[in-house]
């Protein structure tokens, strides 16, 4: 038995290559969406299956409800870019999947745009929440969830300050029907058309923001102190080491700047934020929501912690002496996982000492200063010293 996924475009069999083709006239049964199952013609025959909702049990149960013969399965464009290709293939394996590609709406958008492909970041919004497509400069291809997708994103860049982005939308990419309109975001925002095709992808150039750097400066985030500074932030994310796709842990969050970085750093990157306070969550979320990432928030550390994820990496900004976090932190820390905590006061550092003195790692201290006006003359105003230790497991 082999799953054989045909990507399949807007313009239908007419555009399938002669291989694609065979195998959808072959076929003995048909599984896809109705949109499309609805591009076939009366040159295949097999019966057609629309996926139902929720979708994932029936690809799990695909090769026990057809235990005789091959599967097809057909998909928009190329399924295995954020489709329903790499599902099946996580599922039943890459013996057991073949994939027959159609060009991807994502090469036809750069196409269209002129864009080169290794310049464009691609953004799924199909799951995503919409804010994930936020950035502050570059381009993207947007995958987009129906006719509302535009307008939501538009209506965001507005708000965290890059209504000026170019914005695109391109409906119906390769099919006869095929539109493209391009305003500013601020623009369409302002007046989204109401005869927007469900089938669209958007293409994006963000206005780009200079003061954007390796990291982040202190004064884009909201936060009401609690907030570690950009240039500690540089040496913690240097010693987090952030790795695509792990998962971390900010325990005592505060702004969630660790955990927004962290996210930025590395493709797949994710970040879990404990914080106890209230309004500090609804500004970790702010926060997230500006900069285009997902960080998940809970409550009070480290009584969530047996309903989280195990994290591949922890970071420990706030509550290090609150009796049980840091051994409860150090007890979730997997094999080959990292730890990462830093100290303000002498309680909260002569805690890292001790836990130092057993499972050893790294100690290291900060001290900056910050030149400020001093009468006519310019002095140095030391900010508080930081306590830092690295530990990583066997």
């Amino acid at each position: 038995m082999t799953i054989v996924v045909v990507g399949i475009g807007a313009d239908g069999m007419a555009g399938l290559s002669e291989e694609s083709g065979r195998e959808l006239c072959s076929a003995t049964v048909i599984y896809g969406s109705q949109r499309q199952i609805d591009l076939l013609d009366d040159t295949v025959s097999a019966p057609r299956h629309r996926w139902p909702s929720p979708m994932l049990p029936a690809l799990q149960r695909l090769p026990d409800d057809n235990p005789a013969g091959d599967i097809h399965v057909v998909a928009s464009g190329d399924p295995l870019l954020h489709g329903i290709g790499t599902t099946l293939i996580r599922l039943h394996g890459t013996e057991k999947v073949r994939v027959l590609p159609h060009v991807s709406s994502v090469t036809l958008a750069c196409a269209r745009m002129g864009w080169t492909a290794q310049d464009t970041e691609v953004i799924s919004l199909v799951t995503a929440p919409v804010h994930t497509a936020v950035r502050r400069g570059g381009q993207a291809v947007v995958l987009s969830r129906g006719a509302a997708t535009p307008a939501d994103l538009a209506r965001l860049l507005v708000e965290t300050g890059r209504g000026a982005s170019e914005f695109t939308v391109l409906e119906q990419l390769g099919s006869g029907n095929e539109r493209v309109r391009s305003r500013a975001a601020d623009a369409w925002a302002a007046a989204p058309p109401d005869d927007l095709d469900d089938l669209n992808v958007i293409a994006v150039r963000y206005l780009p923001d200079e003061r954007i750097a390796q990291t982040l400066p202190d004064d884009l985030f909201h936060h009401d102190g609690q907030i570690t500074k950009q240039t500690i932030r540089a040496v913690t994310l240097a010693a987090l080491a952030p790795r695509p796709g792990e998962l971390l842990w900010d325990v005592g969050a505060g702004s969630g700047s660790i955990a927004i970085e962290w996210c930025r750093s590395a493709p797949g990157c994710r970040a879990l934020a404990f914080e106890a306070d209230p309004q500090r969550r609804e500004r970790v979320a702010a926060n997230a929501r500006a900069f285009g990432v997902e960080v998940d928030i809970r409550d009070h550390a480290p009584e969530e912690f047996d309903a989280a994820p195990s994290p591949d990496v922890i970071f420990v900004g706030g509550g290090l002496t609150h009796p049980g976090l840091f051994s409860a932190c150090v007890d979730r820390l997997p094999a080959g996982g990292r730890l990462v905590a830093n100290a303000v006061t002498a309680e909260s550092e002569a805690l890292l000492v001790e836990w130092h003195s057993r499972l050893g790692g790294e100690l290291r201290r900060f001290q900056h200063y910050r030149g400020e006006p001093l009468g006519g003359f310019t002095g140095w105003r030391p900010a508080m010293p930081i306590t830092q230790w690295v530990v990583s497991t066997l």
